[in-house]
């Protein structure tokens, strides 16, 4: 799979029924539990890049969470398409883990299947109409998934992440979902300096590995 990152993963189940991996590098993920599958890979040359660890939060309100003046939120299907996908790739680039994402149209388009909602899709704009911040909860079958958070920087540091974590989990609260799940790159400083303040308890973690 080559993901909008121009980053290549391989599943680790088809490891074995490679007959060589291809030149240049080669990225695959398994849970921090799979010794024998790391061992394999371990002996094919890859190292490990990046490690997730995966999170549950409570989706009653910690502490109040106030916008900034200027800053209101909408929902997803409430703004540009177009503009949005530019906030998403934006935002990612200090994800760790997808520096260089963009998305071609028909693939953000995509996202928008079954678990999507827009009322926890949520969407901060500043006064001059320009997008700052989003926030996205997708309903999975296995429950609700945070998959992003996130401000430009210009508008950091000023309450509008913990707004649109607010208005979104009080979104799941409404459907009876008492709790969320998210993953966090174990070097994102920033956002566990958010998320853990508000009751995050560690429940797994993953590993990324690269072959180079």
């Amino acid at each position: 799979m080559i993901r909008p990152d121009g980053r290549r993963f391989v599943r680790v189940s088809e490891l074995s029924e490679l007959s060589e991996l291809p030149d240049g590098e080669v990225y695959c993920t398994l849970s921090e539990t799979d010794s024998e599958s790391l061992a394999r890979c371990e002996r094919l040359g890859f190292v490990v890049s990046r490690r997730e660890s995966r999170y549950l939060l409570r989706t009653e309100p910690v502490r109040p969470a106030v916008l900034p003046e200027g800053v209101r939120l909408v929902t997803a299907d409430e703004v540009e398409l177009e503009r949005l996908r530019l906030l998403d790739d934006a935002l990612r680039q200090d994800v760790p883990g997808t520096d260089g994402w963009r998305w071609e149209e028909a693939g953000f388009r995509g996202e928008f299947d079954d678990a999507y909602d827009p009322s926890t899709y949520l969407v901060a704009v500043a006064e001059d109409g320009e997008y700052v911040g989003l926030v996205r909860v997708w309903h999975n079958p296995a429950g609700p998934r945070l998959g992003m958070i996130g401000v430009l920087p210009g508008y950091r540091r000023r309450g509008v992440a913990r707004a649109l974590l607010a208005s979104a989990f009080a979104a799941l609260r409404a459907r009876g979902l008492a709790e969320v799940s998210t993953e966090i790159d174990d070097d994102n400083e920033a956002s566990k300096a958010l998320l853990l303040p508000l009751g995050a308890r560690r429940v797994g973690g993953s590993l990324e590995l690269v072959r180079r």
